[in-house]
């Protein structure tokens, strides 16, 4: 069984939606603490109160976080333990959580991080990506911008990027999301909504037919949405990556220089390194 030390912060992973995907460990863990920092105390006591947990809780959330971080290290400096949960899913990835945890850090505190449920991972597990190239990484862009100019600038950087890329939106901003996607045409986009809750939903679409697939229902714009967009479909051709290879390699390291046409051609890396070093052989 793990130790769990005084002066320690807990950042703990909470349900997204589905209140039988807490771990065990969280469930310990919070009921060990002293105090449990959270993003809104209206959301989490009533999720704490479900698990039989009442704790002192503190608030610190994107306005505050600075601030409320000197209250925790105070505390921990005291001895005790101290959680921080989001509203939902893993602290500190989208939402707030990062500068607490460095400001505990500076102060040469200890974080110990408590795995668990994440939007991120679960709508990448039932994505079913194929990569063109065979690797299985991905981006994860957040939330894109709301306004609409700089939302398509952001679109047109997805569009150069070969790679997978996880994107999360709000209901009332996806059906603007879902038009301005219809550029990337026929690249694949799974679309999960409401994860893990009753009405979950999860599709790959066409990102040309986004915008349908949400109209084709009522239901389809409410609840939070988690999505990838798929590896580009249409890499470049092994001509293609060795005239770019060709071209790096006269500047660039090896290593540099695969992983920089990878980037740019959508090609895997493995099969980009062979190439590189029978060119250089030559």
């Amino acid at each position: 069984m793990q130790h769990y030390p005084e002066s320690a912060l807990y950042v703990v992973a909470t349900p997204i939606g589905n209140l039988a995907d807490i771990s065990l460990r969280a469930l310990q863990v919070l009921q060990l603490v002293d105090a449990i920092a959270c993003e809104d105390k209206r959301h989490s006591q009533p999720l704490l109160r479900q698990y039989g947990i009442d704790k002192p809780l503190l608030a610190v959330h994107e306005h505050n976080e600075a601030q409320a971080a000197n209250l925790v290290i105070e505390r921990l400096q005291r001895g005790e333990r101290v959680a921080y949960v989001s509203d939902a899913g893993t602290p500190a990835v989208s939402d707030p959580g990062a500068r607490l945890v460095a400001a505990v850090r500076a102060a040469g505190l200890t974080v110990m991080p408590l795995p668990g449920a994440s939007s991120v991972t679960t709508v990448l597990s039932a994505a079913g990506l194929a990569s063109p190239g065979g690797e299985t990484g991905f981006v994860f862009a957040g939330f894109l911008p709301s306004k609409a100019g700089e939302r398509d600038q952001a679109i047109a950087a997805l569009q150069a990027d070969a790679r997978a890329i996880v994107i999360l939106e709000a209901p009332h901003r996806i059906e603007a999301l879902a038009r301005a996607m219809a550029v990337l045409q026929g690249r694949l986009v799974t679309v999960g909504r409401e994860l893990t809750k009753q009405f979950e939903e999860i599709a790959t679409v066409p990102a040309q037919d986004f915008a349908a697939w949400l109209a084709a229902g009522p239901q389809r714009t409410r609840g939070e949405f988690a999505l990838v967009l798929h590896p580009s479909s249409t890499p470049e051709s092994a001509e293609d990556g060795t005239r770019v290879l060709q071209l790096l390699l006269a500047e660039l390291p090896l290593k540099t220089a695969v992983k920089l046409a990878a980037d740019i051609t959508g090609l895997g890396r493995n099969e980009l390194y062979e190439t590189a070093l029978k060119l250089k052989n030559a």
